[in-house]
């Protein structure tokens, strides 16, 4: 009889890795001793195994090792799902203003003067002095720069010298009325008498008429001579070039040595000198589209922000609305001066007016800090957000206050902290996260 166990009756091998696999082995190496043991006491004709309690043994080890392998499977699965970094959606805490709750119409535009120069000179000639540059302040009538004047200098002098010389002939024809008098007053009295003949008599009147004639001759002279000095001392004061107004000096388009000539298109040549704003006539001019006009009126408040200087908003007024259209745009020209007033606003600044339905209380004007609403979430009856900070969120309670529009005041977390947006119950304080590009 041939015992087809006989190789696992052999000394049971000793595993010293793991108890467990040790005692099953044992276990394996008895059944087959005892299985051995049988088969010698019966003939081979009458051996039957009875393989149904083997396989029904077998069909339980494998059913077991099937449900360790599924729990070892599904622990490996939630320790990666809690081990792995979420991917979160996230937002972040701005500053926002309270007057954004009654804010009716929003729209841009530019800061731009009222009164505004490009100052010249009628007169043509190289400009030989200039005394302001670009931010400049000056006062009306100052003096900001010179033309070259020898010309016009000698013209005037000139028409000086013909004054004088017409007001020095008027003192020779007055001195030759005076002689032509007395002389007449002479022959008045000697002709009758026979003395002097009737001839000198008419002599002596008609020298006297002469020279009255002459002493009117002489005063027109001299008038004309004044005028053309006159004309002379404006053609002067024309290359001394002057503020119009009190402003600031915002461009220069000319130097030393260039020719000024105005309204010159000349390639070497220059028309205005300097380019001055009075700025206190700075409003924000804003193109409102026809359709939204009709919130807007005159005198109504507003609030002005300027993309150079973010953090100041001022106080402003609906000046005036312009009565025309721009077809191609479809827009309305709408002014906005400035109640509020700053020296650092500056011409051609970009600004964004928000049109108010009444004007910003004193409590309104500061800043709070705010988020979207969908980043609050409720945790143990308290309202937290989850701050992200170097890939890990930190749950932080919060306050809530009003509404800002799509935003909502909040008390706790700082401008610029980056919140999971609509965190779900799942996310705890300290898990590990992704941010989603956006």
């Amino acid at each position: 009889m041939i015992n087809r166990h006989a190789g696992f009756a052999r000394e049971p091998r000793r595993y010293t890795g793991c108890p467990s696999i040790a005692r099953v082995a044992g276990a394996a190496q008895a059944l087959l001793r005892r299985t051995d043991k049988k088969l010698a006491e019966h003939d081979l004709k009458k051996l039957k195994i009875d393989r149904a309690p083997v396989t029904a043994r077998r069909r339980r080890n494998w059913t077991g090792y099937g449900v360790a392998a599924l729990i070892l499977v599904a622990a490996l699965v939630a320790g990666l799902r809690f081990a792995s970094p979420r991917t979160v959606q996230t937002t972040s805490v701005i500053s926002a203003y309270p007057s954004q709750s009654y804010t009716l119409l929003n729209a841009t535009g530019y800061v731009v003067p009222q009164r505004k120069a490009a100052v010249a000179s009628k007169a043509q000639g190289r400009l030989e002095w200039l005394g302001v540059l670009e931010g400049t302040r000056v006062k009306k009538d100052e003096v900001i720069a010179r033309l070259e004047s020898a010309d016009v200098a000698a013209s005037l002098a000139q028409a000086k010298a013909q004054v004088k010389v017409a007001q020095a002939n008027l003192a020779l024809q007055v001195a030759e009325l005076k002689n032509a008098e007395l002389n007449l007053r002479r022959s008045a009295v000697l002709v009758p008498s026979g003395a002097m003949p009737a001839t000198q008599y008419d002599a002596d009147l008609a020298r006297y008429d002469k020279a009255k004639a002459s002493i009117d001759n002489s005063r027109a002279a001299i008038v004309s001579a004044q005028a053309n000095a006159q004309v002379a001392q404006v053609a002067v004061d024309q290359t001394v070039i002057r503020a119009p107004f009190n402003g600031v000096v915002i461009e220069k388009h000319a130097n030393v040595g260039d020719n000024i000539t105005p309204f010159s298109q000349a390639s070497d040549s220059k028309g205005a000198v300097v380019t001055i704003a009075d700025m206190d006539t700075l409003e924000v001019e804003a193109d409102v589209a026809e359709a939204n006009i009709a919130k807007i009126a005159a005198d109504a408040p507003c609030e002005i922000q300027l993309d150079a200087l973010p953090e100041l908003r001022l106080a402003g007024r609906v000046s005036r609305i312009v009565p025309t259209v721009d077809r191609s745009k479809a827009t309305v020209l709408v002014k906005v001066r400035f109640v509020d007033r700053d020296a650092r606003v500056l011409p051609d600044m970009s600004a964004k007016i928000a049109f108010l339905s009444k004007p910003v209380p004193p409590q309104d004007r500061r800043p709070v800090v705010a988020a979207q609403p969908a980043a609050v979430v409720q945790r143990d009856g308290r309202s937290v957000v989850f701050v992200v900070k170097d890939e890990t969120v930190h749950q932080v309670p919060v306050t809530t206050g009003t509404k800002l529009g799509d935003l909502i005041a909040l008390e706790g977390v700082r401008a610029g902290d980056v919140l999971v947006r609509a965190p779900d119950a799942q996310l705890k304080d300290g898990a590990k996260v992704t941010v989603a590009k956006p």
